[in-house]
């Protein structure tokens, strides 16, 4: 993985996503969690913060209400892809971070913890 000087790193190639899997990446020290849907691309933490088992990447893809969400495969609660938020656990949220793809690549720039 290669970083720019504005933060972004780039991951592997998009062929290596598979539409409706999440796979996991170390950025910059960080386990994240990237999803590929037929619509976007996503990037979360990777840690379940109701368990602390860095598992989201093996998480169940789908949508709720035309969200697309990710289920944990531990205990199933289910996290928005686009913010993070838990939509079964109010106030428990993972950390999402910016994802794009350039010229094939997949690129991920982590977000500052809150």
């Amino acid at each position: 993985m290669t970083s720019d000087t504005r933060g972004w790193t780039v991951v592997c190639p998009l062929t290596r996503l598979d539409l409706g899997r999440g796979v996991a990446a170390l950025v910059d020290g960080v386990q994240v969690a990237l999803f590929r849907t037929a619509a976007d691309l996503f990037a979360i933490d990777n840690r379940d913060p109701v368990t602390d088992a860095y598992v989201l990447s093996r998480g169940i893809v789908g949508s709720r209400g035309g969200v697309p969400t990710v289920a944990s495969p531990l205990h199933k609660q289910v996290y928005d892809l686009r913010t993070g938020d838990c939509l079964d656990l109010p106030g428990v949220a993972v950390r999402w971070h910016q994802v794009r793809c350039r010229a094939g690549l997949v690129e991920v720039r982590l977000r500052e913890e809150t």
